[in-house]
């Protein structure tokens, strides 16, 4: 693989004006594809072989148009203190909405709307009415004029005195990031200017990063539609995109300037740095796709779909950093160099090859090679007491009694809840198969549950072999007594009788979620300790970077668990509302962090890997690993840090909760278990770390990632009589 991506590499660098061509080109065609495309919706949601989705798919086929997907709204009136919605101002004022959302602007798209007087939606007190309104299309597919005439609707009754709020999803809007990103991606910049002391190699990664997440993200608004991936998943492949792409190009543009230093020609230079820091891209990038693509696992297709997209945009970030970070290292010439070093290689000044002071990568693998078990401890129990908070980890998904308490959705989930109970903001729907008879019997067993304040009388379809019930909990959606109750309904009938609505789904998808946890981890695990056991042929090392992956991803949960659930630094972060942690999280954290943490993994062991082949002792193997390459680590997990930490100011919680969780977990892997527990735990076990059953290493193919057979190779070509040229001729064949 070496020799193949050294001369990739090489070849990539001679033809620069071509390969630079061709991913402008693709940059502009995925452009103008996404330009194109309709507007991405939020993706249909189902969780096969789930009760809630029986019951759905049951709706489809007997109440026909029931369980359609579109928009709903609430809006939430109520009246002055003192007065009542039934007196006959009051009541003017809510009827003129209901009279406005029927006929005025943006009605085209409506399908219904329930006069609260009619509908029996005032509260016992007459403080409190709601108006139902339900439209054709979703959230994300309402025209701009529609959502524009919703928000205004009230109005006038606020004017009145009366205080309307809007609820439900047909406000739903695709997920902003604010200025975080834009923060993150600043960092990043000033990162990689103090890291390569030259704003033209300090630009190169992140030109490139955004060249791949561009086509990547543009390729996905193109096909969102088509493919129904939703209006997160873009966001999502962002955040990935951005971290691994700098990242990449990151080590390929390092390792470039660490040959040129030894004094190689540009184009060699280029050559050698994708045969080696190339070849670890690709196994890192390897262990990346292999998480997110992973998430198949799951079994639930909107999760699979986010997994596949982001693994695409991985895959393209990989690309680039093999053809065009070389391509454009050609362009730039002696610039990606800082001043002193253009010249000190170029033939002035301080020889390229003097000896040259320790660095801190250097200094610090020295001082844990002194001191290895109290190193090893200090880590492993601070982590650890991190971790603690995730014994407590509480699993849901957000609604609107999640946002933020100035928005009108929160203010609309509290009206209702203070006017008609905490549990008519997540009722259950009920779904009989079976005649009038069945429903009745069902109502009568519902009725007498505990935790039950309200049940609707059956509603027939026009065969009347199926009815729907309305069950109004007496609990908030997210509460365990709810849940408590959605089992109880179940557990006490027969297959006749399902359980569905926003709340059962909840519940169904978060124990999806909990089943699918540990089977994903060991399909993860498993197949990157494999990856791990090519590169590193050795059976330790891997063991040792999955040991030291789970540490980290779970001290990050218990951090998520703090901040999110508890509250604690809750502020600073922008939580508004702690609640339970969304039930994607624990697995989608497994997957990426597991990925980007192998990154480093990667690009640190390698280099041991390297120098132990070419016969240095383990220490010191440890000691070079650290001296090229730490600086390089350190920058690039500072580089994820501020990408993924960009995304804590968004307005979605779901997208701030991972941008938090992520941030926290690179900082974890990097900086303690990468930077600390990996050399200490090496330093401890000396030759011991590369032994490899001899069996086994006849069995596993030899991937070469820390470039021996590319060092043979060229130097049996600069000793045959074709010379270096060899290579060239094959380069332009």
């Amino acid at each position: 693989m070496a020799t193949f991506l050294y001369r990739l590499g090489r070849g990539a660098f001679r033809r620069r004006g071509l390969v630079a061509l061709l991913w402008v080109a693709l940059l502009f065609a995925a452009g103008f594809g996404a330009a194109s495309a309709a507007a991405p919706t939020s993706g249909s949601f189902s969780i096969p072989g789930s009760e809630a989705q029986k019951a759905f798919d049951l709706l489809d086929e007997r109440f026909p148009g029931m369980a359609a997907d579109g928009a709903t709204a609430r809006i939430v009136i109520k009246a002055p203190e003192g007065a009542k919605v039934t007196d006959p101002g009051p009541k003017a004022e809510v009827q003129k909405i209901v009279a406005g959302l029927k006929s005025g602007p943006g009605a085209a798209e409506v399908s219904s709307v329930a006069d609260p007087y009619e509908a029996q939606a005032v509260s016992q007190d007459g403080s409190t009415a709601y108006i139902s309104a339900k439209y054709k299309v979703s959230g994300m597919e309402l025209k701009d004029d529609t959502r524009e005439a919703l928000k205004d609707s009230g109005e006038g009754a606020k004017a009145a005195g009366l205080n309307v709020q809007i609820g439900g999803d047909a406000l739903m809007a695709a997920p902003e990031t604010g200025s975080g990103e834009i923060i993150g991606i600043a960092v990043a910049a000033i990162v990689l200017v103090i890291t390569f002391g030259s704003l033209i190699a300090a630009g190169l990664p992140l030109l490139t990063a955004i060249i791949g997440v561009g086509i990547g993200v543009s390729s996905i608004t193109a096909l969102a539609n088509v493919l129904d991936l939703g209006n997160t998943t873009a966001t999502l492949a962002t955040m990935i995109g951005l971290a691994v792409g700098i990242d990449y190009a990151l080590f390929i543009v390092s390792r470039y300037r660490v040959e040129l230093a030894e004094g190689r020609e540009r184009d060699e230079a280029a050559g050698r740095a994708v045969g080696t820091a190339g070849s670890a891209v690709v196994f890192a990038g390897l262990t990346v796709v292999i998480a997110l693509v992973g998430l198949a696992v799951v079994n639930l297709p909107m999760l699979t779909k986010m997994g596949f997209a982001a693994a695409g945009t991985v895959v393209i970030a990989v690309l680039v950093a093999l053809t065009l970070v070389p391509a454009i290292l050609a362009f730039a010439g002696k610039r990606v160099l800082p001043a002193g070093e253009k010249s000190r290689l170029f033939g002035k000044g301080k020889p390229a090859g003097a000896e040259k002071k320790a660095n801190g990568g250097t200094r610090w693998a020295r001082f844990v090679l002194r001191r290895p078990v109290m190193v090893l401890l200090a880590g492993v129990i601070g982590l650890g007491v991190i971790a603690v908070p995730a014994s407590k980890l509480e699993m849901g998904l957000p609604d609107d009694g999640a946002q933020p308490v100035s928005t009108t959705q929160r203010q609309a989930y509290d009206l209702l809840s203070d006017g008609f109970g905490p549990g008519f903001n997540g009722p259950l729907m009920v779904v009989v198969d079976g005649d009038k008879a069945v429903a009745d019997t069902t109502v009568d067993r519902i009725k007498g549950l505990d935790g039950v304040v309200a049940v609707t009388p059956p509603t027939l379809n026009e065969a009347g072999d199926a009815a729907v019930i309305t069950v109004i909990p007496k609990d908030r959606p997210s509460s365990v007594h709810t849940e408590d109750l959605v089992h109880e309904i179940r557990d006490g009938s027969g297959d006749d009788v399902l359980v569905t609505g926003a709340t059962a789904m909840n519940i169904d998808f978060s124990q999806k979620m909990n089943d699918a946890l540990l089977p994903y981890l060991a399909l993860v695990v498993g197949l990157a300790f494999l990856l791990l056991m090519l590169v590193f042929r050795s059976v330790l090392v891997p063991l040792k970077a999955a040991l030291g992956f789970l540490l980290s991803v779970v001290a990050a949960l218990g951090a998520v668990v703090a901040v999110f659930q508890w509250g604690w630094l809750g502020s600073v972060f922008g939580v508004e509302q702690t609640g339970p942690i969304m039930s994607m999280m624990p697995i989608f954290m497994v997957g990426v962090v597991f990925g980007l943490a192998m990154d480093y993994e990667v690009f640190l062991v390698t280099r041991m890997r390297e120098a132990y082949v070419h016969g240095e002792r383990p220490g010191q193997a440890v000691v070079t690993g650290f001296q090229y390459s730490a600086r390089v680590v350190v920058a690039a997990a500072v580089i994820m840090i501020a990408v993924f930490s960009g995304f804590i100011g968004a307005s979605e919680q779901m997208v701030k909760m991972i941008g938090f969780g992520l941030a926290v977990a690179v900082f974890f892997d990097a900086f303690v278990v990468r930077m600390a527990i990996v050399p200490a735990v090496l330093a401890l076990l000396g030759h011991k770390a590369w032994w490899l059953p001899k069996w086994l290493d006849r069995l596993l193919p030899n991937v070469d990632v820390e470039g021996e057979s590319l060092r043979k190779h060229l130097e049996r070509s600069a000793d045959s009589p074709e010379g270096p040229d060899k290579d060239r001729e094959l380069v332009n064949a």
